[in-house]
């Protein structure tokens, strides 16, 4: 298994990663506020001190096909994110074109997006988050082919289902330079499936399921310090072939150390796609 090398000029910063511990149970999280008397969530988490290196000098850049993920410079035509049309009428098309030309897949289709504003205390009428500090993985072996079926017609879904498709999300700043919060990534191959924990995320007309990701040592955090507007950041949540290529990516947000206290907080955006080629699934 290749690792990602560096050039002479390493840097790295040492961040808490918030890891998931064991209960006996299995986790959930609602993502609206539950019935009276149930819990947001019943996950446990535990920090723990990890090197997080600077993407940016690698001697190679990430694959999204070996490490899960990769840098691109993406400018946007989009003059405000929190827009929701001008995100759906410009964005939409400008990711769709992005994944299809980065993967050399058959079709892409956007299918959500997530704004998450660091200025936010709580969960956002319009569907704004907060940056999400705990390593996860967006979609499990059950819940991304559940995704597919969800959103195509039947007959559709199955034929798709037949033929190799991923699920990548498409990661960036929405106001100019990320100064706090920034998104941490473990490169694909270090992490073993036995890391992750299917946890269930409950919406108001649908199950979901996401993986949570326990410590282990041998992960090996990336991050790219200063990413500006005009990048982007690509990485998988799933990939049906099995064939050795990277399948999934355990991210987080975290606190970068070097953080001053006059950073701005982090706006960003997020938006998921389905991808599919004309290969057969392996």
């Amino acid at each position: 298994m290749d690792a990602l090398t560096f050039t002479t000029n390493t840097t790295e910063v040492v961040a808490p990663i918030n890891y998931i511990v064991t209960t006996g149970e299995k986790p959930y999280s609602y993502t609206y506020e539950p019935p009276a008397g149930r819990p947001w969530r019943n996950t446990a988490y535990e920090p723990q001190q990890v090197a997080v290196h600077d993407a940016r000098h690698l001697a190679e850049a990430p694959s999204l096909e070996t490490a899960g993920f990769t840098l691109v410079d993406a400018p946007s035509a989009v003059s405000d994110f929190y827009d929701e049309q001008q995100v759906k009428d410009t964005y939409y098309a400008e990711v769709e074109t992005l994944v299809k030309k980065l993967t050399g897949a058959s079709e892409v289709m956007v299918f959500d997006h997530t704004i998450r504003d660091g200025r936010n205390t709580k969960r956002d009428e319009k569907g704004i988050r907060e940056p999400v500090k705990r390593a996860h993985n967006d979609y499990t072996e059950k819940s991304a082919p559940q995704r597919v079926r969800d959103l195509l017609p039947p007959d559709e879904a199955e034929q798709r289902l037949k033929k190799r498709y991923a699920i990548i999300n498409i990661w960036r700043s929405i106001a100019g330079t990320i100064e706090e919060a920034p998104l941490g990534i473990v490169d694909a191959r270090s992490v073993a499936f036995e890391d992750f924990i299917a946890s269930d995320l409950i919406y108001r007309d649908r199950l979901g399921e996401t993986y949570g990701v326990r410590h282990n040592p041998a992960h090996r955090w990336f991050y790219y310090p200063a990413m500006t507007d005009d990048e982007a950041m690509v990485f998988k949540c799933y990939d049906s072939a099995t064939d050795g290529r990277a399948r999934w990516t355990a991210h987080s947000a975290f606190d970068e150390p070097t953080t001053g206290p006059d950073a701005k907080p982090r706006q960003s955006i997020e938006i998921r796609t389905l991808v599919f080629f004309d290969d057969e699934n392996r």
